[in-house]
């Protein structure tokens, strides 16, 4: 399967169904490759494999790379979205067994796979695919601010690993549901995983984010909707030119904030406090209006997953008044999401 974008970059190959590889790692956060695809292309998803000393699970079946193989398995994909995108040395070993057990790799991340020398020896002696999502397309244009035809919704956060891929989803699923003409354009490496293409916006050199974002949402018709998965955060300490660009390429009509209630600091910077909601709103409106003066907020999206059910729908009834805009959890889905798309098609 060869998928083309609606830029003209050719996306490679990915060989499903996938055994997700989710190392060693320790935070649910840095896992988000892996329950993105648990959760929204499940159908491809055999099972997971872990490192020694790895505490996250998606709930999938564990396996070594020989029953996945055994079951249908195609490919392993590095479930991980670390902070620099590396793939540590304590992995090779198991990507390696991947390969020997006759799986390519699929992998996301900033470095590539190519690069780390076990991988690519093996891969050539045993005539496996090392595929990098990635990988952007060549002669990105520089943003040229102008408007374009169709309508926009951009998700925002108040960090990284929060919601706005999810809620983008979400968000782009309903809105077909009630007949309206949209796409769902995935910036990030999960999102381009599960949509078959998109624009790895965080690894386009920062002159030409906002070119890249013009690319991924092009003129439309007057009522077709783009809903663009956001990255980053736009107070992030390391993050935040990747979401700027973003933002002003995207040139948005709406935008929704994304946050996770009860996180305190920004993820992997302890020294960092979440910012609030309020000032992440703010920001961006007053960003937002560079490219696009008749921005506006359409409400919040909620990652609840730590609370019971109905400790959440009291907590964002109570939210939503308070923010006098509509709060939901875009996987509760119920009437609070209803009532968020209500407030983004007005």
């Amino acid at each position: 399967m060869t998928i083309k974008t609606d830029f003209g970059a050719e996306a490679l190959t990915l060989p499903h169904p996938y055994l997700l590889f989710l190392g060693d790692v320790k935070h649910k956060g840095y896992a988000k490759t892996a329950f993105g695809l648990c959760d929204w292309a499940g159908e491809k998803c055999v099972g997971e494999y872990i490192c020694e000393g790895g505490e996250i699970t998606t709930g999938l079946p564990r396996m070594a790379p020989t029953e996945a193989a055994a079951k249908g398995a195609k490919s392993v994909i590095v479930g991980v979205a670390n902070s620099g995108g590396i793939i540590p040395s304590t992995w090779v070993a198991s990507l390696v067994e991947g390969l020997e057990a006759g799986l390519d790799i699929v992998s996301g991340m900033h470095v590539r796979l190519g690069d780390i020398p076990e991988l690519a020896e093996t891969a050539r002696r045993l005539g496996r695919q090392l595929v990098d999502v990635r990988t952007p397309p060549a002669n990105i244009p520089i943003g040229n601010g102008q408007k374009r035809s169709g309508k926009r919704l951009l998700t925002v956060g108040t960090d990284c690993a929060l919601g706005k891929k999810y809620t983008a989803i979400a968000l782009s699923r309903a809105f077909a549901a009630r007949g309206v003409q949209v796409d769902f354009r995935a910036t990030g490496q999960t999102g381009i995983m599960i949509a078959g293409g998109g624009m790895p916006m965080d690894a386009i050199v920062s002159d030409f984010e906002a070119g890249a974002a013009e690319l991924l949402s092009p003129d439309a018709a007057p009522d077709h909707w783009d809903v663009i998965e956001g990255q980053g955060a736009i107070l992030h300490p390391a993050y935040a030119a990747v979401s700027l660009g973003l933002l002003h390429g995207s040139q948005p009509d709406i935008f929704v904030v994304c946050h996770e209630p009860g996180r305190e600091n920004v993820i992997g910077m302890p020294g960092f406090k979440l910012p609030e909601i309020e000032e992440i709103v703010e920001l961006t409106l007053k960003l937002g209006r560079r490219t696009n003066p008749a921005i506006r907020c359409g409400g919040f999206s909620f990652n609840t997953s730590e609370m019971g059910e109905v400790e959440a729908a009291e907590f964002m009834t109570k939210e939503g008044e308070r923010l006098g805009l509509p709060v939901a959890d875009p996987m509760r889905g119920g009437e609070a999401l209803e009532r968020l798309v209500d407030s983004c098609l007005q």
